[in-house]
This record gives C-alpha cells, structure tokens and sequence, in this order.
C-alpha cells in the first residue's frame, strides 16, 4: 500500500474555508483540535479537550438539534475506533445535514504515535496486510455514502461533500504521519461550551 500524499492542515483549511454562521464544526481531542484552530479559530469551533470516541456522538446531536445548520465532524482514526457504535446511531437517525470526515494517519498522536488498528497489519495473528476499513464498518453500519479520500486529486470533490451534500456524509481521509506544532484553542471547556452556544442561540 502506498504512503499517504495528504497533508492534514492545508486540508482542514480548504474543508473550513468560508465557514460562516451555518456551519457549525465540532472536533476531537488532540491533532484535530489544533487543526481547525490554525485554520482559524471561531465560536461555532467546538474543539473537545477530552470525551475521546464521543466526537461523532455530539455531531449527531447537535445536527439533529439545528437542522437548519450544517454540522461538520471533524476528528482522528483513534477517536473513531473507540467510538464506532456512534455510526449505528447516525445510520438510524440518518441526519442529511451531518457530514464526518476522519483524519486517519493510523497513529495515536497524542501518546507517542503508537499504531492504531487502521495501520496496515504486517506481523498481526492473520497477517492480512490491511488494517481496520473505517469506512467499510460506517457503510455495513448503514452510512450508505461512506468513502475513502486517498490523493489532492480527490480533495475538492471532498469539500463539496462535506460542507453541502445531502448526509449522512462520513469520510475517511489517508492523511501523513506529520509532526506539527500545537495550534491551541482556548483550553477552558466552560468558556467553549458558552461561546458555541451563546454565538449559535444568543445569550437569552
């Protein structure tokens, strides 16, 4: 299997670029809330400092909550795998204004870079060669438009499904083993959580 091509912040800068009012973006812990925050950090940014593997669980609800609004997810393979009963939930709902795009560079970023269980398995029990097919477990869980994003070439097509295609959107994205300097956002939940909600209702 080839080496992925694919750079994680010059992608969340392209899947962010514009965001007005109308799109409300939540990401998982770590690599991915430093993301969207060198994209440019916003009150309708949700970054989790914690709640590792409820990332897709909160997308849903507040996308069921503001059908109004687009909600994209924004998070890594390690968050994913530890949630993966989330994506039968969405299935079921079957929200059309949720997309979630997975940053999947088969590493735990936050302890060290240990592999996760999409890193292709070359010594594993079976040695099959091939790790854990997110995509594949969304589709088998009911998320029909369920996809890989291996090259740039793909990259436009990708933002146009995540910010406007009718959803559920779930996509899994092959992006480098990189080492990037922390981008923070603030580190203060309460602050988070009251901004998101008073920059999406108000303050009544």
């Amino acid at each position: 299997m080839s080496k992925a091509t694919i750079q994680r912040r010059p992608l969340v800068k392209k899947l962010l670029g514009g965001a007005d009012d109308n799109l409300l973006v939540i990401a998982g812990l770590g690599s991915s809330n430093w993301d969207i925050t060198n994209a440019g950090d916003r009150p309708l940014n949700m970054p989790l400092w914690g709640a590792m593997g409820a990332t897709v669980s909160m997308g849903l609800g507040l996308a069921l909550a503001q059908p109004a609004k687009r909600v994209l997810v924004i998070t890594g393979d390690g968050d994913m795998l530890m949630g993966m009963g989330s994506l039968a939930t969405v299935a079921a709902q079957q929200p059309e204004n949720l997309a979630i795009v997975v940053l999947d560079n088969g590493k735990f970023g936050e302890t060290g870079n240990q592999a996760t269980h999409t890193s292709p398995r070359n010594n594993g029990p079976t040695d099959s060669g091939a790790g854990t097919d997110l995509a594949l477990i969304a589709k088998g869980c009911g998320i029909a438009d369920s996809a890989i994003v291996r090259s740039d070439s793909e990259i436009a097509q990708l933002v146009k499904d995540a910010r406007s295609k009718p959803g559920p959107v779930f996509r899994v994205v092959k992006v480098m083993v990189e080492k990037l300097e922390f981008v923070m956002p603030p580190q203060d939940g309460a602050h988070l959580k009251d901004r998101f909600r008073q920059a999406l209702l108000g303050h009544s």
